[in-house]
C-alpha cells in the first residue's frame, strides 16, 4: 500500500446500497469521524467546538455507533479483523513477474494470427495461378479479416468484460490453431473453398486478439510501464505481419510450371504454422490468467474485480459514443490504421506493377515497413510512459505519417527499388508506430470504461476503413496506377490530422494514478442516481472531481 494513504471501504447492511471506495489523504481520526458523520447513516455531526475533550468524546461515541458491517470493512485495529484485512488488501498494489509471461504468450499467438492474415496477399500471383482465381479473390482472403471483425467485435468485447481475459485469450488462440490446421487440408488446386473457410476461422480468432493489448497492459502492468507493455503487445501483431511479408515468398517461390512443387511448398508453410499454433495454444492454457492477485496500479485498484450487478454493456457503449474526444479518435484512428491495412494488402500489386519479377523484394519491402514500425511502436510507448503527452505525440506521429505517405507515393515509380526500401521504412516507422498510441490514448480519455470496449471500437473502425480503403485503392491501382491509389490515401490521412488536432485531451486514468500519490484524486465505486447526467454514468464507477486535474499540455 502506498505510504501515507488510508483505504476505507464502506459496506451497507441494506443490500440495495452501493459500495464506496475512497482514496484520499490519511487524516486524523477526528477528521475521519467528521467525514463519516456526513453519511445519512449517522444522526449527528461534529461541531466546531474547540474543547479537545468534547471532540474526543464525540469521536468515541461516533465510532461506537458505526454498524458492525462497516467496522468490519475498515482497516483492522489491534484486535485484527479478517474481513478488514481482506478489504484492505483490495487497494494494495503489486507487480508480478508472471506479467512478462502473459505478455510474451499473447504476443506470440497474436504474431501467428497476423502471419496468417498476410501470407496470401504477399504472394498473390502464386495463389492466383495455383487455385486458378482472380487477384480480387486472393485480396478477399485478407479483407475477410476486416469483414469478420466488424459484426463480431460487440459480442467479443461483451465476453471480455463479463467473462474476463483468460476465456477471451483461449478462444483467440484456439480458433487460430483450428484455422491453421484446416488450411493444411486445403492444399489442392480445387480446394480454394476450404482455404477460404480456414481463413474465415482465423479472422474470427482475430476478433478475440486485437482488443487485448490495452487490457493486458492495464490489468497486469504498473503505471510507469503500461504504455510500453501495450506497445509490446501490439508489437507481436506487427512482427507477425513482418514475418508474413518475409517468409511466404521464400517458402513458396513462383513455380508456375510445377504444380506438385508448389503444393509441397504450400504444405510446408501451412503445417509449420499449424504446429506452432498448437504449441502456443497449450501455453495460453497454462500461462494466461484473468488478473493478478493484487492490482498493479491505483487506477485498477479502485475498479471492481468483476463488473457490478448493474453493469450495462449497452450503457458503456453509449458513454463512449457520447464522448466527443473518443469519437474524433475513432475516426482518426480508423483512417490511419485502415490506410496501413490497405497498403499492406496491396503492396505486392503496387511493387509488381512498377518492378517486374520482384516478388522477393516486395516481401522484403513489406518487412522493412513493419520492422521500422515495430521500432516506432516501442519508442512511442517509452516516450508516453515518460511524458504522458498523448495528444501531442499522436498528432506529431500523424503528421509525419502523412509526409511519409506522400514521399512513398511519389518515389514508388522512379525505377529505384532501393529508394523504395528507404521510403517504405520511413512510412512504416510512423504509420505502424501510431497503432499503440491510439490504443493508449483511447484508454486515457475513456477511463473508467472498459479497455476492451474502447479498444474494440477502435479496431472496428480500423477494419471498416480498411475494407473501404482496400477496395477503392485496389480499383484505382488496377484501373489507373499505384500513384492514384496512394494519393487517395494521402487525402484521407490529411483529414485525420485535422480531426486529431480537435481532440480534447483529459488524461483520466493518469489523474487517478497521480492523485493516489499526491492525494489529489478520489475515485468512488458508487451507483449513479437515476437522475444522474448520462455523461457521468460509468457503470458503477464515479470519478470525483480532483483538486488538481491534469490536462495534457498541447502544442
Amino acid at each position: 500500500m502506498v505510504a501515507g494513504e488510508l483505504v476505507q471501504e464502506h459496506l451497507r447492511a441494506d443490500a440495495g446500497a452501493p459500495d464506496d471506495i475512497t482514496i484520499g489523504r490519511k487524516t486524523p481520526d477526528l477528521q475521519g469521524a467528521a467525514e463519516r458523520c456526513t453519511e445519512p447513516t449517522y444522526g449527528a455531526a461534529l461541531t466546531g467546538d474547540t474543547d479537545t475533550d468534547r471532540q474526543l468524546e464525540e469521536q468515541t461515541r461516533q465510532e461506537k455507533e458505526v454498524p458492525p458491517d462497516e467496522r468490519d470493512a475498515m482497516l483492522p485495529s489491534e484486535g485484527g479483523r479478517e474481513a478488514g484485512k481482506e478489504k484492505g488488501r483490495q487497494l494494495e498494489t503489486r507487480l508480478y513477474r508472471r506479467r512478462f509471461a502473459v505478455l510474451t504468450v499473447f504476443s506470440l499467438y497474436s504474431l501467428v494470427n497476423a502471419f496468417q492474415w498476410i501470407q496470401y496477399s504477399i504472394i498473390t500471383n502464386v495463389f492466383m495461378q495455383y487455385y486458378g482465381v482472380s487477384s480480387s479473390s486472393v485480396d478477399w482472403l485478407s479483407i475477410v479479416y476486416m469483414v469478420a471483425y466488424v459484426p463480431l467485435i460487440f459480442p467479443a468485447t461483451w465476453l471480455l468484460d463479463r467473462k474476463g481475459l483468460r476465456l477471451t485469450a483461449l478462444l483467440g488462440a484456439g480458433l487460430n490453431c483450428a484455422g491453421a490446421w484446416l488450411k493444411c487440408a486445403s492444399v489442392s488446386p480445387e480446394l480454394f473453398g476450404v482455404t477460404v473457410t480456414a481463413q474465415v476461422i482465423c479472422s474470427v480468432a482475430q476478433v478475440f486478439i486485437l482488443g487485448l493489448p490495452s487490457r493486458i497492459a492495464s490489468v497486469w502492468f504498473g503505471p510507469r510501464e503500461v504504455s510500453t507493455a501495450c506497445a509490446t503487445a501490439v508489437l507481436g501483431n506487427q512482427l507477425g505481419t513482418a514475418i508474413g511479408f518475409l517468409l511466404p515468398p521464400v517458402l513458396v517461390p513462383n513455380t508456375p510450371d510445377n504444380v506438385e512443387l508448389t503444393s509441397h511448398n504450400i504444405s510446408i508453410m501451412f503445417y509449420g504454422t499449424a504446429a506452432i499454433s498448437t504449441g502456443l495454444f497449450l501455453l495460453t492454457v497454462i500461462v494466461i490468467k484473468d488478473r493478478p492477485p493484487l492490482p498493479p496500479s491505483q487506477a485498477q485498484a479502485v475498479l471492481p474485480d468483476s463488473p457490478p450487478d448493474d453493469y450495462s454493456y449497452k450503457q458503456s457503449i453509449i458513454n463512449l459514443v457520447k464522448n466527443k474526444a473518443f469519437v474524433l479518435l475513432l475516426i482518426s484512428y480508423g483512417i490511419m490504421t485502415g490506410s496501413f491495412y490497405s497498403v499492406s494488402t496491396l503492396l505486392n500489386q503496387m511493387i509488381m506493377s512498377c518492378y517486374e519479377n520482384q516478388e522477393l523484394n516486395a516481401g522484403r519491402i513489406g518487412l522493412t515497413l513493419v520492422v521500422a514500425g515495430m521500432v516506432g511502436s516501442i519508442l512511442c510507448g517509452l516516450w508516453l510512459d515518460h511524458t504522458k503527452t498523448y495528444k501531442m505525440t499522436t498528432l506529431i506521429v500523424y503528421i509525419l505519417s502523412f509526409l511519409g505517405m506522400v514521399v512513398f507515393s511519389f518515389t514508388l515509380n522512379l525505377s529505384n527499388i532501393y529508394l523504395v526500401f528507404f521510403t517504405a521504412g520511413a512510412l512504416g516507422f510512423f504509420m505502424t508506430g501510431y497503432l499503440p498510441l491510439g490504443f493508449e490514448f483511447g484508454v486515457e480519455i475513456t477511463y473508467p470504461e472498459s479497455e476492451g470496449t474502447s479498444s474494440g471500437l477502435l479496431n472496428a473502425f480500423a477494419q471498416i476503413f480498411g475494407i473501404i480503403f482496400t477496395l477503392i485503392q485496389g480499383r484505382l491501382t488496377t484501373d489507373y496506377n499505384p500513384l492514384t491509389g496512394n494519393l487517395f490515401l494521402c487525402a484521407w490521412i490529411f483529414l485525420g490530422i485535422l480531426l486529431t488536432a480537435l481532440i480534447k485531451s483529459e488524461l483520466k486514468r493518469h489523474n487517478v494514478n497521480m492523485g493516489a500519490d499526491r492525494n489529489h484524486t478520489q475515485a468512488l465505486l458508487t451507483e449513479c442516481p437515476g437522475d444522474c447526467p448520462i455523461e457521468k454514468k460509468t457503470n458503477g464507477v464515479q470519478l470525483a472531481p480532483s483538486v488538481s486535474v491534469s490536462n495534457e499540455i498541447s502544442l
